[in-house]
Formats: C-alpha cells, structure tokens, sequence
C-alpha cells in the first residue's frame, strides 16, 4: 500500500513534468495489416512502372527470355516433321550425254570395209521421274530416253537411227517395310516430338506464371516488413525521447538511455537488412517480366499496386489429383514417350521379317531414223546402200502410244539375312524401354498425386496459421499497449517495453508472411495441377525423349 501510495504521488509530478519540457510518452503508432505497404520505401531516382499481379504475368508472357527460347522449339520441330515429309517428295532429274567411240576394223565382221577405223556417235537425253510412295511403302519410277546415233558399220539398217523408250517401274513391299519403313517411322518419331515441344512449351509459361506471382508477392511482402521494421524503428525512437526526458527531470536512471540507443541502432540495422531485401525481390520480378534490352532496365522501380489480400478459399483435393492425372505436363511427355517407344517396336518388328518385294516394269518403245537397203552378199569393197525410207521422230512417239512394241516385266526378289541381325537387338531394346517406360509413368502418377495432396495441405496448414498468427499480432499489440501504461505509471522497464514492440514487430511480419505464403500455397496448388513445381514440394522433372 506504502509503494502505490508513492506511485499515486509520482504520476502527477511526472506527467506535470514531462509536460514542462515538451515530452509527453507517446503510444505506438496505429497500425494494421490494410495500411502496411501502401507506400514504397524512397528509391534512387529512376522512372517508376506501377504494375498489377496481372500486369506482371502478361508482360512476363510477352517479354520473359525463357518463354522466348522455348517459342522456337516448336518451330524447329515443324522443320523436322517437314524434313521428315520430304522423303516423299518427288525427284525429277535429267541427263544429256554425247558419245563418240572409234574401234579398229579388224576384219568384214566388224563392220567396216576398206576403212582402218569405225566411228560411232550417239548424243541422248534422259529424263527420269521417281518417288517414294507414303502408303505402304511402294515406290515408282518412269524413265524416257531418246537418242540418235551415226555410225560407219555396214550392219546397221538404220544410220543415223533415232530410237525412244518408255519405262515404267513399280516395286512393292510384301513384308518388310510395308506396313512401316524408314521414312513413316521418322515422321511419326518427329510428329511425336512436334508434341512434346508444346508440352514443353506449356510447362515452361505455367512455371514462369507461377515463378512471376510469387516473386510479386515476396516483393510486396518485403515491401510490407520494411514498412514494419520502419514503425519498429519509431517505436524504439521514441521512447528514447521519452527515456531522455525522463532522465532530464530525474525519474529514470541514465543507464536506460544507453539501452534505448543500443535497441535503436539494432532496428536500424533490421531496416538496412530489410530495404537490401526489398531491393532483390525487386531484381527478381524484374528479370522475370521484362526484356534486359529495354531502356533503363536496372533503375526502373517496381510500384505494386496489388496487396496480398487474405480471402478463405474452398479446396478438393481429390478432385485436384483427377485433375493432374489428366493434365500434368509431366505425365503427358511421359505419355508421349511411350508412344514413341510404340513406334520403335512396330519398326524394328517389322524390320525383321523377310525382305520380299514384287516389281513390276513395263517399256514401250520406238525406232526410226534414215532406213538403208537390205545388205546382200559379202562386200568386198566399198559399199553404197541407197534411201529405202525416213523415219522422223514423230513416228517413233506414234510407235511408243499406240504400244506396238511393249515390253512386260514382274519379278519377285527375297532377302532374308543369315544369323542375328542388328535389327534384333534394337528390337529387343525398344521393348525394355517401353516396359521401363511403363513403369516410370506409373512411378510419375504416384508422385503426382503425393504431389498434388502436399500442395492442398500447405493451403490448409497456411490457412490455420494465418489465423493464429492474426491472433498473436493482436495479443501483441495489447501487450505493448500494457507495457507502455504500466512503464507511464513507473511500474515497468525499458526493457519490458522494448521486449514487447520487438515481439509485436515479429508478430506482424509472421502475420504477413502467413498471408504471403498463403497466397502463394494457392498458386502452387493451381499450378500442381498442370505442371510440376519446385520448392516447397516434390520436383518431378519431365520425362526424356
């Protein structure tokens, strides 16, 4: 009773006194969660680019460089379905030729009489047409030559003759390469690829998305501690001003000041931290959403005019892991992958089989020229042989379509090799990659699901602590508010006080990092749905090709 007698006494002369010399206990300053980050810590000077959470994911799917390289990879794919196209692109070639032989005249049989030398010239042009069928691996050639040709032997009826051809030629596989070849085999492989460079493409932008809503969100929750350290710090200010008065009139021991300025310097040193903070979640959203050749890319400041609001939202999990079993990127290029060991199989199956092919060719052809007499008896001189007829070129195309003279042919030509072919072993690979295949997607969709139900616990489990941490912040605040009445009336320490505004100070940014990883939980379960995600969870990384 003495002691709050004597306190009863001292409050008034205190208060009087800290009246006198312009010092009056301040309480804290007001604060709440809707008011923390509003306003950007001062920055040097450079343009200022206010930007919306939207506004971030839209300018980082236009400018991000990862998404910019993955964009190319579809295009080069299509060249590669189009390389693989063109094995069945016609081919047209074209030959023009001139011979000319001169042979010995060794005796009447060789065709020249009273001349030490035979000539022959021949000039011919070829024109040839062939393709590779797409179905069932046919292929098909057409071939027309013409040629004249002069020379001296006596043997000849036509000289200078003019001769043509036709021909036509049609190969068939029966067994190998007939349902699949080669060529269909590295179409589909491309087709296939073409595929996954979408998947690939997809994962990429939803990772990106993802990467650029948190980092906006750890911005603006730097943002927002910095704000709290900075009314730490005037809470620690002032009460020093409050402890100097006090000293001044001789109700506080100067020892108290001392405490007072080493809590200050160490605020301080919490806001240095916290505005270095600050500045690299503002490097890390800026490499995401903008390109690093625009104008003034490092002094551009971020102003983020979305605030990590705390909305409750309903989640089924279950329903999310159907979701990602159908969806997962991952588990498509898994998918993908099967196929494409599938298509190995098939080739490789069919590769061996017997090689047994059916060709068929069909020629029609002409003759003509300058047409000479019969030679009749054995020349034992010089010989002239008059002008029966002339045959133009023009009778010679007649003679070729109306097929007088045609020329049929069909064969079947068999390859079977001898012993283990290498086409065995491929087989035999392809079949344990698609069985290793088979058990990796099964292992994938295992962790897909673990995946997908931790993503929808961490919303749960940050949804309760948003709660408690919200409750903890009010019984801090209270408790400061205690401890500055009680330390007014003289019945508390600095001590006390400072133990308090530092634990409010926590209180708060445990408040908002439970709201920011809140936000963020949201995000990641999303994401998880549609594409594999890393930190906080299992990193699943896309299947091989």
């Amino acid at each position: 009773m003495r002691t709050l007698r004597v306190l009863l006494l001292v409050i008034p002369f205190l208060g009087a006194a800290l009246s006198a010399s312009g010092q009056t206990p301040s309480p804290p300053p007001a604060l709440s969660l809707t008011s923390i980050g509003t306003q950007q810590p001062a920055a040097p000077a450079g343009p200022v680019r206010r930007l919306s959470v939207e506004e971030a994911v839209a300018l980082a799917l236009e400018q991000n460089l990862s998404i910019q390289v993955q964009r190319l990879d579809p295009q080069v794919q299509d060249l590669s379905v189009a390389q693989a196209r063109a094995a069945w692109t016609p081919n047209v070639s074209t030959t023009f030729s001139m011979n000319q032989r001169t042979d010995q005249n060794t005796g009447f049989l060789s065709g020249g009489v009273g001349t030490e030398k035979i000539g022959t010239d021949r000039v011919s042009t070829d024109i040839g047409f062939n393709q590779l069928l797409p179905w069932r691996g046919g292929s098909f050639n057409l071939n027309w030559n013409s040629a004249r040709r002069t020379t001296d032997s006596i043997f000849d009826d036509f000289n200078p003759s003019l001769s043509s051809f036709v021909t036509a030629s049609y190969v068939q596989p029966l067994l190998r390469n007939a349902s699949i070849n080669t060529p269909r085999q590295q179409l589909l492989v491309s087709q296939r690829n073409r595929e996954m460079s979408d998947i690939d493409l997809r994962q990429t932008v939803l990772t990106t998305v993802r990467n650029v809503r948190n980092a906006y969100w750890e911005l603006s929750y730097a943002i927002s501690s910095l704000e709290v350290n900075h009314l730490s710090l005037d809470l620690a200010r002032q009460l020093l001003k409050d402890n100097r008065a006090r000293v001044e009139i001789g109700t506080l021991a100067p020892l108290d000041i001392i405490a007072a300025e080493a809590e200050v310097a160490q605020r301080e040193e919490a806001v240095i931290v916290a505005e270095t903070a600050v500045e690299q979640a503002e490097d890390r959203l800026r490499a995401l959403i903008f390109d690093p050749q625009m104008p003034m890319f490092w002094t551009t400041r971020l102003e983020l005019t979305d605030r990590p609001s705390f909305q409750a939202k309903p989640i089924d999990i279950d329903r999310a892991v159907r979701e990602a079993l159908d969806k997962r990127t991952d588990l498509r290029q898994t998918k993908k992958t099967i196929e494409v060991s599938d298509i190995n199989i098939r080739y490789f199956r069919n590769q061996i089989m017997p090689d047994v092919n059916l060709q068929m060719d069909y020629t029609v052809r002409g003759t003509g020229g300058t047409r000479l007499e019969p030679l009749r008896g054995l020349p034992t001189g010089p010989i002239s042989r008059s002008v029966i007829a002339r045959r133009g070129y023009g009778n010679i195309l007649s003679d070729m379509f109306t097929n007088d003279f045609p020329i049929w042919t069909l064969s079947l030509q068999v390859g079977y090799p001898i012993g283990t072919s290498a086409t065995e072993a491929n087989l035999a690979r392809a079949r344990l990659q698609y069985q290793q295949s088979q058990i990796q997607l099964k292992n994938l969709e295992l962790q897909v699901s673990q995946q997908v139900r931790d993503a929808g616990r961490q919303v749960n489990a940050n949804l309760k602590r948003v709660d408690t941490t919200r409750s903890s912040r009010e019984l801090a605040e209270r408790r400061l508010d205690a401890e500055q009445k009680k330390f007014a009336a003289g019945m508390s320490s600095s001590f006390f006080i400072f133990q308090a505004q530092r634990d409010l100070a926590q209180a708060r940014n445990a408040e908002l990092r439970a709201i920011l990883d809140y936000n963020r939980s949201l995000v990641d379960f999303e994401t998880v749905q549609e594409a594999p995600v890393s930190g906080g969870g299992i990193s699943i990384a896309p299947a091989g090709r």
